[in-house]
């Protein structure tokens, strides 16, 4: 499975402005319903109960908040880089501003858990990450999530 597969070039953005995680977890929700044939409020609620049972940060800034929708019908990501970091709860007590929205449908268990595995095995990469904060936009972050993961494979 390549990022390529789980993001599409609208599904990158830059420079997004929220103040809270529970902003961003609507904004994501509204970003990913854009998306997909999943209502807004359905994916916000999935969000939100993946997030009670653990934050999603893995550290350094980044976060991968996910979860399993029932009509989804293939795992789908969203990718945002924020204007500035936010409290997210994370571990390592690191504000978050990179974070990958990944969905999947409710019975793809071992898809969505190596979806998962790669993504955190990529943005794990200080110079990845580092890269990801000073590009010129989205389109430039698209390339960089893509062609990356691409050459990593």
């Amino acid at each position: 499975m390549s990022l390529e597969t789980l993001l599409t070039r609208d599904a990158v953005i830059c420079d997004l402005k929220v103040s809270s995680k529970k902003q961003l977890m609507q904004e994501l929700a509204s970003l990913a319903a854009e998306r997909s044939e999943i209502d807004q409020d359905t994916v916000y609620s999935a969000l939100l109960e993946r997030e009670r049972l653990g934050a999603t940060s893995v550290g350094d800034g980044v976060a991968i908040p996910h979860a399993r929708l029932p009509n989804l019908e293939s795992v789908s990501g969203v990718f945002v880089r924020l204007s500035q970091p936010i409290d997210y709860d994370a571990a390592d007590e690191q504000p978050v501003d990179l974070i990958f929205l990944l969905l999947a449908p409710e019975a793809a268990n071992a898809e969505h858990l190596r979806a998962l595995a790669k993504i955190s095995r990529l943005f794990r990469k200080t110079d990845f990450r580092d890269s990801l904060r000073g590009a010129d936009g989205a389109d430039a972050l698209f390339l960089m999530l893509t062609e990356r993961q691409a050459r990593a494979a």
